[in-house]
């Protein structure tokens, strides 16, 4: 792969002209940029860096490949300076200090360099300030979820400082366009943040920045720039194209601040074209729902929406997961008293399993605003299942049974009923399905409820008989005996064990459902 490095920037790419010319990039979605917008690009990026345009690019070898090789424009070196130089001039950001009671309006800019534009706009310079950093955007104008992250951040801390930063005139670019501003976007936060603490005496121990896709990045960035540690970044399912294979130094990292945590939301596809970045890039990093898809964002829903409201909602269909990642950070400040639970856990597969509910050494932890500090290796990625709306909270439940027969049988991909009854509601029906399960064998998987059931003491486990198995079983009916049924609850860390009411039961296929209540004895139940 060939690199050509133009004052801040770096075309990656196979599609050369000649050893000294590169003749294109493309966008995240695949959409191929031609030579002259790749120049224009590149002079509208830095039109007052006084660069020699007729200077060419420097690939590294000539090469002959096609357009579609061609792989993403990526951004130089944040870290290149240990600091920004004080030229407000060069700032093109915006920061506008919202109020609690029109977080929608930009009523009041803060202006580096200007004292009384602080004082003007009531800056607070012993509260917190939160910095919330949006990304790419179609129509050049704010989205919806903007006043709703700063009301909320409002609520739970009244009397913060919540700063918007305005880039919408290089956010609505071209993606690789805007996708590079992100290093001009992240010096002028850091010039900002650092004339806050020069001018002011302000600690940057009071600083959060909230960065949302490409805003993530560029909060990134001005951590990695600032003369002191920002004290929190939150990365909203940071932007993956061009960003995926990026170096740490280009990206959000886990070194841009004093704590980083980060949720993905929307990591769908092969990483080049993920629409959130896919790879742990923060201290903490939470996938709900593994990640890839959230619960509510599906075609059905985005048709239905389509055809009550009309085409301006169609591209709910891409945004809906991207953006769950800034309303579950939004459930977090305004639900203080349902915190949402995350659990460690190496991989999706496993923790869809059950097998990663524990809270021993830091293992679950808080998703959003109340999260738990707790700086964990690199590479720590933690999962929990959430629900459809706002409050998005689930109680997370691990099943373990053994199952048993009076001869060897293997069935696949069965459909169950599990309903849980509790001290305080009851949870009826939950529906799953078991890829393999086998004669003396102990499945583990994970169910979830929506509701608070209180402390479980009754179990129902149904086998489903579906279209197939009719066909197939017709002659019979499958069976497996179940002795126990072990459950822990994630939330509360309890573990039980449950016996069949009659003290011994066969499953049956198609049947009603066989009842367990908690077993008697020492050492069934505990804690």
């Amino acid at each position: 792969m060939q690199m050509a490095h133009l004052h801040g920037l770096v075309y990656h790419g196979t599609h050369c002209a000649s050893a000294t010319k590169c003749v294109g990039v493309m966008d995240p979605l695949g959409f191929w940029s031609p030579p002259a917008l790749a120049t224009k690009l590149a002079q509208a990026l830095e039109p007052a860096r006084g660069l020699e345009w007729n200077r060419p690019f420097q690939c590294g070898q000539s090469c002959s490949g096609s357009r579609t090789s061609c792989t993403s424009l990526v951004l130089s070196t944040k870290g290149n300076s240990t600091e920004v130089k004080r030229d407000f001039s060069r700032i093109k950001s915006k920061f506008s200090l919202r109020t609690p009671t029109k977080p929608d309006e930009d009523i009041c800019h803060i202006i580096p360099g200007h004292e009384t534009s602080a004082a003007r706009c009531n800056f607070n310079h012993t509260s917190k300030t939160f910095m919330v950093i949006h990304g790419w955007t179609v129509t050049g104008m704010y989205e919806s979820w903007v006043p709703k992250l700063v009301n909320a951040l409002y609520k739970r801390e009244p009397d913060s400082n919540v700063i918007v930063v305005d880039w919408l005139a290089r956010a609505s670019l071209h993606y690789p366009l805007s996708a590079a501003h992100t290093k001009s976007v992240g010096e002028d936060v850091a010039t900002f943040v650092d004339w806050l603490e020069e001018q002011f005496s302000y600690s940057l121990d009071k600083v959060h920045l909230l960065g949302y896709s490409l805003g993530a990045h560029a909060a990134g960035i001005a951590g990695s720039l600032t003369n002191k540690k920002i004290n929190r970044i939150t990365g909203l399912d940071p932007a993956g194209p061009h960003f995926e294979y990026a170096e740490e130094s280009v990206r959000l990292s886990p070194d841009d601040a004093v704590f980083v945590d980060v949720l993905h939301t929307y990591t769908r596809g092969t990483p080049d074209r993920s629409i959130g970045i896919q790879r742990p890039v923060g201290h903490i990093d939470i996938y709900p729902n593994g990640g890839s898809f959230q619960p509510g964002c599906n075609i059905g829903e985005a048709l239905r929406s389509i055809a009550e409201t009309g085409f301006q909602d169609a591209d709910q269909l891409i945004k809906c997961s991207h953006e769950r990642s800034i309303h579950l950070f939004i459930d977090s400040l305004l639900y203080e008293g349902k915190p949402i639970l995350a659990y460690r856990c190496n991989s999706k597969e496993t923790f869809d399993k059950g097998l990663c509910l524990s809270c021993r050494k830091n293992r679950c932890n808080n998703l959003g605003y109340k999260i738990n500090r707790v700086r964990s290796k690199r590479g720590t990625k933690m999962y929990l299942k959430t629900r459809a709306q706002m409050p998005y909270k689930v109680f997370h439940y691990q099943v373990k049974i053994h199952f048993f027969g009076k001869e060897s049988m293997t069935k696949t991909n069965e459909p169950f009923l599990i309903s849980l009854y509790g001290s305080k509601q009851e949870s009826e029906n939950i529906a799953f399905s078991l890829p393999e399960i086998s004669t003396n064998k102990t499945q583990s998987f994970l169910v979830y409820t929506e509701i608070d059931i209180g402390d479980l003491f009754i179990v129902k486990l149904q086998w489903k008989k579906d279209f197939l198995s009719s066909l197939t079983d017709w002659w019979s009916t499958p069976e497996f005996g179940i002795q126990r049924i072990r459950i822990k609850a994630g939330e509360t860390q309890k573990k039980l064990v449950f016996c069949p009411r009659n003290g011994f039961s066969y499953l049956k296929k198609g049947y009603g459902p066989v009842e367990f209540v908690k077993c008697l004895g020492k050492n069934t139940n505990h804690e």
